[in-house]
């Protein structure tokens, strides 16, 4: 990959529009889409995402977890959705929020950052709670390797606070992140490093006056978030945030047609984000 991750994000964005589709086949979902909950039907849906979608959004988002639900089979089928999503085009950022220290990171990294990985993204949810010098691993191998990281900074659970709004030296943990990644980037704008912040908060409390990543932001639709709420909550920063949206858009299938459709209509929702 010659670009960096933050250079081939806006690309992507200027050629498909501002949107990020969560692939989270959870059981219910399964279920809606008239499927069985094992292997087979999450196959079936996530090659129906891509069949339908793939050639559409800028953006995929896999959750790593409901894969991995269904053992070794259900990453099988992962690493076929990742193979099928970068052949119809479409980027691909595995929400697996990793975080760990030392060779235990480094294999994290190695998994879903480095070239030779059947489970290689495009970027990478991490946990940067065990401190932000825990990430050190993927964020060398994804410089290497033309990758991106989204930093867990201010998600809109609840209990989220308990941490990311604790204090020291007259910073919360949430805005160390902030300028920790910023500093990461090192004034490249875009950043290969971005910051998950969800669209359900009743406020923005970090400031983002500075930063020159991307800004990944979950909750759009079924969760409560809107398109229309994102510029009143990120102000300045709103032309840097992919809104991603799950439940909203698969909700819309198993129809190829709808799912194209209930897609459309949040790409041109969005295309007066910036």
């Amino acid at each position: 990959m010659s670009d960096g991750f933050g250079v081939r994000l806006a690309e992507q964005i200027a050629n498909r529009g501002r949107l990020c589709v969560g692939v989270d086949p959870h059981p219910a979902m399964l279920q809606a889409w008239g499927l069985p909950v094992d292997v087979a039907g999450l196959s079936e849906m996530t090659r129906g995402m891509v069949d339908a979608l793939g050639d559409l959004v800028a953006v995929f988002k896999p959750q790593s977890a409901m894969f991995e639900a269904f053992g070794s089979a259900g990453i099988g089928v992962l690493e076929r959705f990742l193979a099928a999503a970068d052949k119809a085009g479409a980027m691909v950022i595995m929400d697996a929020k990793r975080g760990d220290i030392g060779s235990t990171m480094d294999a994290y990294a190695r998994a879903y950052l480095s070239d030779d990985s059947p489970l290689a993204a495009d970027a990478l949810t991490v946990n940067p709670f065990l401190g932000f010098g825990s990430l050190t691993p993927a964020i060398q191998l994804a410089e290497a390797t033309g990758r991106g990281l989204y930093v867990l900074c201010r998600t809109s659970n609840p209990e989220g606070g308990e941490v990311q709004l604790a204090q020291g030296g007259g910073r919360t943990v949430a805005q160390m992140m902030i300028d920790q990644v910023n500093h990461a980037n090192a004034g490249r704008d875009p950043g290969p490093l971005g910051l998950v912040i969800g669209g359900t908060l009743p406020r923005l409390d970090v400031d983002l006056t500075q930063f020159t990543g991307s800004i990944l932001v979950p909750g759009i639709g079924a969760q409560g978030g809107t398109v229309a709420g994102l510029s009143g909550l990120f102000g300045g920063a709103t032309a840097r945030v992919l809104p991603t949206s799950s439940r909203e858009v698969m909700g819309a299938g198993p129809d190829a047609e709808s799912l194209r459709r209930a897609a459309t209509q949040l790409i041109t929702t969005t295309a007066g984000l910036g």
